[in-house]
């Protein structure tokens, strides 16, 4: 089904191949799972199958022979491609193409030419499958990145292609949503279609792949056969930088209080002259997008110098209430920091943010350079090439960001907000395409920002990564548990004008 046969790729204006004489065969109907470290190739590789290699990085350098399906990706244009193979990218906003999940869902199939009546039916058993909680009208800017990334695996099957990529799909997933893209890649398979899956956390596929494949250095390194997977011990995982069994993450509360707090996860209401010293205070904090409450959160305290984890399903407010913390986002009540109560300017001027989507926040042209725009005066004598050697970015110092591989990407934001010297500090989501020994530098890195003062607020489905830097934790409900605030209608057209 997909051939890839000595292939040597090299992207535009890079020093050296990402790929370096590749050789993988893949048979029709398997599952296949590429890991390896940030920066193997494993992206790369997909590229190479979907035909963004070279079509679309054009300027690049490739030897070496591609087939899927029979088709020699070289000789034909992307959209043909594009009818055999559906991919899912690891930061799905950047493959939208519409506005709402209806439309992003029968995009590929109306460029396909097919039938209204099936493209109807299809869109409505692919978004019933995957996308729970989302009204297929609902906008696609005002879901969360989890939500968003079950998005873009709806609008990659439903016209039911024969090779299904997908790049980190559970990176941004929680659990329930997890469940539903193990059930999703077993009803493909099942149906003999050929999978290959990008990823750093494996065990979830242990009941569905049929081999893994261990990159190195742009080359597979390693085969495992479905059996010696399950027999692969977390100890040899570990020696090849593969993350293995999930941690728990059993944290104590944080107070908090009101609707979007789950019964039972919250320490309660802590009187105002008992706040610690640095603290940020949530008080009466209401969000409203689209005619309905997402956030409401009725008090909440965030201790400085700990690290607060933010926990909850996809589309529970999770980046939202990171949003309104930083001054993003429009909302009522207040947000103080030390008693005193702070205004959306002075939030934004107090806070620094790891994004999901990294690459938003790559302004510069070469790493060292993002460092340097980044630092402050806050930030004191801080060795910031100290920095970047914990975050193994060091030899990259010269590199155009935009020519790191996401993981890569990832720790350069990591590190920027770490000598930002601000007071509230967000990651949203910080080990998304990490492998295991980047999980543990960037969980230094948020201990390092919680210990120099700072109100740090993890936001993050990796139980790994909680286990390694939380100190306390909230979890947010679904706002499918919420009801629809009528009232707030009139407050949306001007809080999306702002937001935007």
């Amino acid at each position: 089904m997909i051939e890839i046969g000595g292939v040597t790729w090299t992207y535009p204006h890079a020093d050296h191949p990402a790929l370096r004489g590749l050789d993988l065969s893949i048979a029709r109907g398997e599952l296949v799972a590429l890991c390896g470290a940030s920066g193997s190739g494993k992206s790369t590789a997909l590229r190479l199958i979907n035909g963004l290699v070279p079509h679309f990085h054009d300027d690049g350098v490739l030897t070496g022979t591609v087939t899927v399906d029979g088709v020699v990706t070289t000789d034909v244009e992307l959209d043909a491609l594009g009818s055999i193979t559906g991919t899912v990218l690891q930061h799905p906003g950047r493959q939208f193409f519409t506005d709402s999940v209806r439309e992003e869902t029968a995009f590929a199939m109306e460029n396909l030419g097919f039938a209204r009546e099936l493209t109807r039916d299809r869109v409505d058993r692919t978004v019933a499958r995957l996308a729970t909680w989302m009204p297929p009208d609902q906008p696609l800017r005002h879901l969360s990145g989890g939500q968003q990334q079950q998005v873009a695996i709806a609008s990659a099957t439903a016209h039911e292609p024969r090779v299904v990529l997908l790049d980190e799909p559970s990176s941004n997933l929680s659990p329930d949503a997890v469940a539903r893209l193990i059930g999703a890649l077993g009803q493909l398979k099942s149906a003999g279609v050929t999978i290959v899956v990008a990823e750093h956390r494996l065990r979830y596929l242990e009941g569905l792949v049929d081999r893994v494949i261990v990159m190195r250095d742009g080359a597979v390194d390693a085969v495992w056969s479905a059996a010696e997977f399950r027999g692969v011990s977390d100890a040899d995982l570990a020696r090849e930088g593969l993350r293995g069994e999930v941690r728990s993450a059993d944290l104590p509360s944080a107070p908090a209080t009101g609707p979007s707090i789950e019964a039972g996860t919250g320490a309660g209401e802590v009187p105002a002259g008992e706040v610690p010293a640095g603290a940020l205070e949530l008080d009466a904090v209401r969000c409203h997008l689209g005619g309905r409450t997402v956030l409401d959160i009725s008090r909440a305290v965030l201790r400085a110098g700990e690290v607060t984890a933010i926990r909850g399903r996809n589309g529970a407010g999770k980046s939202t209430l990171a949003r309104v913390i930083t001054g993003l986002q429009r909302s009522s009540g207040v947000v103080g920091l030390d008693g005193r109560e702070l205004s959306r300017g002075a939030r934004q001027r107090a806070s620094a943010i790891v994004m999901q989507d990294v690459q938003r926040q790559l302004f510069t042209e070469s790493v060292e350079a993002e460092i340097r725009l980044a630092c402050t005066d806050a930030a004191g004598d801080l060795d910031t090439s100290a920095v970047l050697a914990s975050l193994d970015l060091d030899a990259l110092a010269q590199r155009h960001p935009l020519s790191l591989s996401g993981g890569q990407q990832q720790r350069l934001v990591v590190a920027a907000a770490r000598v930002a010297g601000r007071r509230i500090v967000v990651f949203d989501e910080p080990s998304s395409g990490v492998d295991r020994r980047h999980l543990q530098s960037i969980s230094n890195e948020i201990r390092r920002v919680a210990a120099d003062g700072a109100v740090v607020i993890l936001i993050s489905h990796d139980d790994d990564l909680l286990a390694l830097a939380a100190d306390r934790g909230i979890t947010l409900v679904s706002p499918g548990e919420l009801q629809a605030t009528p009232s707030a209608a009139t407050t949306d057209a001007q809080t999306m004008k702002e937001t935007r």
